[in-house]
């Protein structure tokens, strides 16, 4: 992709500009929305000078919604605190959508809000939080997932005040940096449960995919070096690129056992994506998975580890054969491959979760683990009191 001009980002009428949008009417209390789950409540979390991994320097608002009522222990800290990180195209409401929301959340749910106190940040460059299309565009600083972890985590310590989570649980990209999470915040999580990821660098054919839709917006006549009045023409139609991938074989053959309905389909893919996808976030959505590396460090995580893949899933195989080899290099890990079947959806298993989410209420019903945990919090609590 286009790298960004630093001194444009730099330059006292850009940071002005962005930084009256930015701090206009903005707070970091929450804000109230229509109430689908216990006290379901939206905030901005203001940073003035977020630094991003290339050295650049900017002010981001990080949007998130909680779920649930903060749980404080003796010492006055929030406890029953879970992380959840949304995938690619996502946002932290993605997790409300009904094949996870009440799956996960709702009244005797393994992650039921009446009892736990849930995080659904936005990525940085998604949702509600600081984009390229909020005004920078191709000029905004190129970011990796390192810098998307970084905000989700000053959500969660600076906005928030959390020290400790019960749980990371992330989905798609979500999962590849809830193995970052662990591997840069070791001990500030009880568990981790990447689904539809592997710890492995974004190569092969994951690489090649996400560098056609790439090249196919920004050698686009009409992207203008990101400076469009209008989205490309184009842009719209190579989008279905991603449904291709992230849809199971079986589950595109039901949808098109024809020429003909392949064609419908296809016209009806472009047409959901209308008014609805700007160029330049996906461009950078796609580019971020470049400083994605997490494997040589599987060592540092503490917390007890799930993996939970699927078998028809195209952008993580199972014919690459990594998961064990990962999940060995963890202190206290596991690997589950949730098999081929009428139900599941390739990549897109994840958003029902109830193919997997009876492996998420074993790990947080684990004896051993909940025992560890109270140990481990003794052990906190004595070495405070010396």
């Amino acid at each position: 992709m286009a790298r960004p001009v630093t001194g444009a980002i730099r330059s006292g009428l850009a940071r002005a500009a962005l930084a009256t949008t930015l701090f206009l009417g903005v707070v970091a209390a929450a804000i109230a929305a229509p109430a689908s789950f216990p006290e379901q409540r939206e905030a901005d979390h203001v940073v003035k000078d977020f630094r991003f991994s290339t050295g650049e320097t900017l002010p981001v608002v990080l949007h998130y919604t909680t779920l649930g009522t903060p749980h404080r222990n003796a010492r006055g800290e929030i406890d029953n605190a879970v992380l959840a990180l949304h995938g690619t195209t996502g946002t932290g409401k993605s997790f409300l959508n009904p094949g996870l929301g009440p799956e996960l959340f709702g009244e005797g749910a393994p992650l039921d809000a009446r009892r736990y106190f849930v995080i659904l940040p936005d990525g940085l460059g998604r949702g509600g939080s600081t984009k390229p299309s909020d005004g920078l565009r191709a000029r905004f600083p190129r970011y990796g997932y390192a810098d998307v972890v970084e905000g989700q985590h000053r959500v969660v310590a600076e906005a928030l005040g959390i020290k400790h989570l019960r749980l990371v649980l992330g989905t798609s990209m979500g999962g590849m940096q809830a193995w970052m999470w662990g591997e840069r915040y070791p001990g500030m999580m009880d568990l981790i449960m990447p689904v539809a990821s592997q710890p492995i660098p974004v190569s092969g054919r994951n690489a090649l995919w996400r560098r056609l839709l790439i090249e196919g917006i920004r050698t686009d006549p009409d992207w203008k070096n990101g400076e469009y009045t209008s989205q490309p023409r184009n842009f719209g139609h190579i989008l279905p690129i991603f449904n291709i991938m992230t849809e199971s074989v079986l589950g595109q053959q039901k949808q098109a056992p024809t020429r003909a309905a392949a064609d419908a389909l296809y016209d009806k893919l472009v047409a959901s994506y209308e008014n609805r996808a700007d160029a330049n976030d996906w461009m950078y959505w796609f580019d971020s998975s470049y400083d994605y590396d997490p494997f040589a460090e599987l060592g540092r995580i503490s917390a007890k580890v799930l993996a939970v893949n699927f078998a028809d899933d195209e952008l993580n195989p199972p014919q690459l054969d990594v998961m064990n080899a990962a999940v060995a290099k963890v202190k206290d890990g596991r690997f589950v491959l949730v098999p081929t079947s009428s139900d599941t959806h390739g990549h897109q298993s994840l958003r029902f979760a109830n193919l997997w989410k009876g492996y998420l209420a074993e790990f947080l019903a684990d004896p051993t683990e909940a025992t560890e945990a109270q140990s481990s919090a003794e052990r906190l609590d004595s070495s405070a009191r010396r």
